[in-house]
Parts: C-alpha cells; structure tokens; sequence
C-alpha cells in the first residue's frame, strides 16, 4: 500500500478543533513536515499556545482519522510532535532604540539579595562612566524606591513627538523607574499576570529613558508571566542570576538558568553572583562564618559552566545602607562598595570580548 502526503492531508480535514468546527488543516495547524517511510507517517501539529487544553486530545484524534481512513497498518502512534506559535521577539532597537545593553537581574526565590544587587550594580557602572538605567520590575514586590531614597517623589511626564512619556527619577547618576511610584506602598498589589506583565512593559515603552550604555532589569523572583514576557519580548543582552549559597535557593537558581537556556529563550547567562556568602562580625574581620552553606553558589557555577561574578560577605552595612536610601556602591571605597565595583567591572570586560 502506497501511501501519499496529500492523502494524509485529506484526511486530517476530518480532525476538527473541538469548538470551532473547523478542521486542523484549514486552520493551518499542519506543519508543512509530513514524512511518508514506508507505513511510518510522520508530521506536526501546530498549536497557538504552550499547555493548550485540547493538545492530547487532538493528537489521538488525529491518530485514529490516519488509522481509520489510510489503514491500520499505518504507523503513526508515537510520530505525531506538537510544536507551538512563538511570537517574535520585538526587536530592542524598536523598543528602545537608544539602549546599547539590557541585562536582567534574576533569583529563583524572594530574599537573596536580588533587587540590592541590581541596585548597587547600576550605582557602580554609573560611577563607572556610563549611563545607566534601572527598571523595577518586582511588580509585587518594588524595592528600589526605598532602596534609592525616592519612596515620597513622583516621577513626571514629559510630552515628546506628540507621546507623553514619564521621565525616570535619576539619583546617584541612575535614571531609574518603578511601579512603586505609581501604587499604595501599604496595599498589596493584586493583580493577574496579563495585567502586571503590561504594566512592567508600559514602564518600558513610555519611560523617557534615552541614551543608555546599560539598562538593569530587577526581575521578580522565579519564573512566571512577567518573566517570559519580558526575555521573550526584549532583546536581552544577558542575565545575572543571584543566589544565596542555601540549597533551597540553588534548587530555584538551577530553574532559572533553564529557563533562560531555553530553545525558545535563549538569553546568555552573563554569571552567578552568590550573595551572603559568609558573614564576618565587625570586631572580627579575620573570621568568616558560612551562615547558609559554604561556597553553594560557587559550585553551582563550576557545575553550569557559567563565569562566578562575585562573592559577596552578609555585612550589616549593605543592609543599613539599602533601608537609608544610600547603596554600599554610593561609597565606592568601603569595603562592599568595592566589591559591587569590582562586579561593574567584570560586567564590562564580559561585553567588551
């Protein structure tokens, strides 16, 4: 028995998408892959979203149509691949035409450091010489307003070629934006991924932001809409993953390379910070005391093959300084401030080769 391509498209015209009353075909969910070996058929299925309700469905069904109407020596079951729409990224240029480098600051999980890393990362590339932007993107969780000293300022907007845009707040040479500006510090945010994911993008699009060597991205802890909204819709130049040495925090880190290393993502990972490495008393400079695990975030970036950033100790100023609204990085030549420099530096190096 012969068997030919557009009879299998035929009778695929028979499998329907349960709701529409249209058939797969028609609805130019048949890739254009179809491979006849013998009695072996194969082709793809293509569906609009991830996770679609009618993915398992749809595939028994088309199934049986091959064994009912081609015949039941067909070899079919176990060669038909669903593959799904992808949107095309929106290039960056379009976007932020003016951007040189966008680079997300990431963690798996609430409380390692993230949004002061980000903080303290964009103060020291400013000190550096470049001009340097910084969006808060933990929409249930803004830090950055408290972090720069900036909780009671109101950013402005500013009318440009007939749009209106709202100009970042700019202190320590940071241009910097946050959907703590524009929400009840006191109330919890309640709002469904669609809708906080356009808010973080409408801070994106209608920010004021010009020329910028870096944009940092303080990304929400984990791996949810606004996450993939944002790597998937901005060219990024690279992520920082931040970690805690705590295994429960490396398990949640692991997941965030993954995602990023993914087909359909693929944004390079830039490094691993491990934050709160170790904790050295004050009256005790000599002493390290690993509080959450000894050296986790280093190994994790051996096991990754991906660069170890910095080391940073748990030192109380780095907490003091974030809740008075002035970074560790404001003081370049204290010890942390140093370290988040030092950090800066090897982020520039990582672009210039």
């Amino acid at each position: 028995m012969n068997i030919y391509p557009n009879q299998i498209i035929e009778v695929l015209r028979n499998v329907r998408y349960p709701g529409t009353g249209k058939d797969i075909v028609s609805m130019g969910m048949l890739a254009d892959d179809i491979r006849i070996e013998g009695q072996k058929v194969s082709f793809s299925i293509i569906f609009d979203k991830q996770r679609d309700p009618f993915e398992k469905s749809l595939v028994k069904a088309a199934e049986t149509a091959i064994l009912t109407f081609v015949g039941q020596d067909v070899d079919i079951k176990g060669n038909i691949t669903v593959q799904h729409k992808v949107a095309a990224p929106v290039k960056t240029e379009e976007i932020l035409p003016q951007v040189k480098n966008i680079i997300a600051v990431f963690s798996g999980k609430g409380g390692v450091g993230k949004s002061t890393v980000a903080a303290n990362l964009a103060i020291s590339l400013a000190a550096l010489g470049y001009k340097t932007g910084l969006l808060d993107a933990d929409i249930y969780g803004p830090s950055q307003p408290k972090m720069f000293g900036v909780e009671n300022e109101h950013p402005t907007g500013v009318e440009i070629n007939g749009k209106t845009l709202i100009n970042p707040l700019e202190k320590y040479g940071v241009k910097m934006l946050s959907i703590g500006f524009f929400t009840d510090s006191k109330n919890a945010l309640v709002w469904r991924g669609a809708m906080a994911s356009n808010a973080v993008k409408q801070l994106i699009t209608e920010g004021n932001w010009g020329e910028l060597d870096y944009f940092i991205i303080d990304l929400p802890p984990g791996t949810g809409d606004i996450q993939l909204t944002l790597v998937q819709t901005l060219g990024l130049t690279g992520a920082i993953v931040v970690t805690t040495p705590q295994q429960v925090a490396l398990a949640d880190a692991i997941r965030g390379i993954n995602m990023f290393r993914n087909e359909k993502i693929n944004v390079p990972i830039l490094g691993l910070v491990e934050n709160m490495a170790w904790f050295t008393p004050a009256e005790l400079p000599d002493k390290r005391y690993y509080i959450f695990g000894k050296e986790g975030g280093k190994l994790l970036a051996q096991t990754e093959n991906i660069p170890l950033l910095a080391q940073i100790p748990l030192v109380q100023s780095i907490c003091e300084n974030s809740d008075t609204g002035q970074p560790s990085a404001c003081n370049s030549q204290s010890i942390s401030g140093m370290v988040f420099l030092e950090l800066a530096k090897k982020i520039i190096d990582g672009k210039k080769t």
